[in-house]
């Protein structure tokens, strides 16, 4: 008897289930570099060097664990370029009895994988993949018996199950499940922001670098200075170094921006999270422990482990919840091609130039560049929410479509009709200003309403409420924003809506299909 187990590159994980309740000796192993996967969406060159280094690392890992593991490489002649093809390679080297598989994280992917059986005649097991705290149905459950999802409750059902900060008569630790008020402080002067840790490419990391580096040459994003861990125990030193050195700060200064500091007190820990090098549970628990031994406060501590245990596991539910027409979503009518600065970064906007910047060198930008900044613009812009997504799954290393769809379409775009948010995640300049140095570098002024000076986020703000005034106005949450609308003169509105307009209309759009095969993206 001869079980086939495939594993696919975000599924690094030693306790991976298809790896349980089975003898080395009745497995083999396949792993699968294919390109289909590196082009789907032209990633960013870091993208492709980590899942391809971390795969030929676990492989190894793997054969030194008395496992017998069939390898293909990206760039080996015979090398079909699909799962598929390889699974049929496979199959007919080994002659398996049955496939075993842990569900893939993405929506096309398990297409594929569901359509195995019939096209082998091969019996295939899909496990559940618990390395994630809330199982699919799990959630779908949950989904199905409220009338709108709401993330906090999701968010408090995860505490209670894993007893995270939870006191032992079942109560949150210091008495608020959400101490979100406490951690939007700007940047002040002076601060010392740790870098996170640095892993020195070795020899296998060293050799997929050529190998993307040639073979990717034209693909977004700068390969030098490449760091990332590559293997659970670099991994675990990462986390050990962000609980450290970063974790106490984090909650204060995380929705800060600061010009010419990449990471502030941000863990990047999520590509190793993403890939399986760690686990959930692992690096909520060590964030736990850190306020257990008061190495780090409360606040810092609830916030990071909300992003972990409640707001990663909730969109990855609302993904197989929404899937496949969520992907399509676009309830705006948004219909703007992307911008090309999102590409090149040639724009005097001082936000979005860092952003766009720290996307190219790092393949990262953290949460509030993404949704308040670049997803914030492109919203406000009317840019279709499928480019922008397109262009999220490209650019980001730690993007996969299960959670940046929903990021992407759900929250950043507002692009599901409100099933995700209950309000639109639009904000102006003051909001840009408030949060970061950006301002004061910048060619336009944060002060100026309108005219070709002022900042192009307080224009585009306005034209963008007026634009959707039917879909927006009733909301309770933005009862404020309209208030504020109606108050102004006639003339203090058209000036705004002509304001949008002549920016707008200075917008270059990328070439078609700049984020897919065929284009060569500079």
């Amino acid at each position: 008897m001869t079980i086939l187990i495939p594993i696919l590159g975000d599924q690094l994980s030693h306790g991976l289930a298809s790896l349980r309740d089975i003898a080395p000796t009745d497995a083999v192993v396949l792993m699968m570099e294919v390109a289909e996967e590196t082009v789907y969406v032209r990633h960013h060159k870091r993208k492709i060097t980590l899942v391809l280094s971390a795969m030929r690392h676990f492989a190894e890992e793997l054969r030194a664990a008395g496992w017998s593991v069939d390898y293909v490489a990206l760039d080996d002649p015979a090398n079909s370029g699909s799962f598929t093809g390889e699974i049929a390679s496979a199959v007919a080297r080994h002659r398996p009895t049955a496939i075993r598989i842990v569900e893939p994280g993405e929506w096309r992917v398990k297409m594929m994988v569901d359509s195995w059986a019939e096209q082998f005649g091969l019996q295939v097991e899909i496990l559940a993949d618990d390395r994630f705290l809330c199982g699919i149905l799990e959630f779908q459950t949950w989904a199905q018996a409220r009338e709108t999802l709401v993330m906090e409750y999701f968010y408090r059902e995860m505490r209670r199950k894993t007893g995270l900060l939870m006191t032992a008569d079942g109560k949150p630790e210091g008495g608020a499940w959400n101490l979100d008020k406490q951690n939007r402080a700007p940047p002040k002067q002076g601060l010392n922001y740790p870098a996170p840790l640095h892993v020195d490419p070795d020899a296998i990391t060293a050799s997929v670098m050529a190998l993307v580096a040639e073979r990717f040459a034209d693909h977004f994003g700068r390969l030098e200075g490449f760091g990332l861990p590559v293997t659970a125990a670099a991994a675990q030193l990462a986390l050990d170094h962000f609980v450290r050195s970063a974790l106490p700060d984090f909650g204060t200064y995380q929705d800060a921006m600061v010009t010419g500091q990449d990471w502030l007190f941000h863990s990047w820990l999520s590509p190793a999270l993403n890939l399986g090098l760690l686990t959930p549970l692992d690096v909520a628990t060590a964030a736990a422990q850190a306020y257990a031994r008061g190495d780090a406060p409360l606040n810092a501590v609830e916030g990071f482990i909300r992003q972990i245990i409640g707001w990663r596991e909730y969109v990855r539910g609302y993904y197989w919840l929404e899937m496949p027409e969520v992907a399509a979503a676009n309830a705006l009518g948004a219909d703007r091609p992307l911008p090309d600065f999102y590409w090149t970064g040639a724009t005097e906007m001082r936000c979005l130039a860092e952003a766009v910047r720290n996307t190219r060198d790092h393949g990262y930008a953290h949460h509030i560049q993404r949704l308040m900044v670049l997803g914030n613009f492109a919203m406000l812009a009317g840019v279709r929410p499928q480019d922008v997504a397109d262009w999220f799954l490209a650019v980001y290393v730690d993007a996969y479509e299960w959670v940046e769809l929903p990021n992407v379409i759900g929250m950043s775009q507002h692009a599901d009709g409100g099933r995700l948010a209950t309000k639109p995640y639009a904000g102006g300049g003051a909001y840009i200003n408030r949060m970061s140095d950006h301002c004061r570098t910048c060619r336009y002024d944060v002060r100026q309403k309108t005219g070709a000076d002022a900042c192009p986020f307080n224009a585009l703000y306005w034209d963008f409420l007026a634009r959707h005034e039917a879909a927006f106005r009733k909301n309770r949450r933005m009862a404020n924003m309209y208030g504020s609308w109606d108050r102004m003169t006639p003339a203090q509105r058209d000036g705004y809506r002509a304001s949008a307009a002549a920016f707008l209309a200075t917008l270059v759009p990328a070439a078609p299909g700049w984020a897919r095969q065929g284009f060569a993206q500079p």
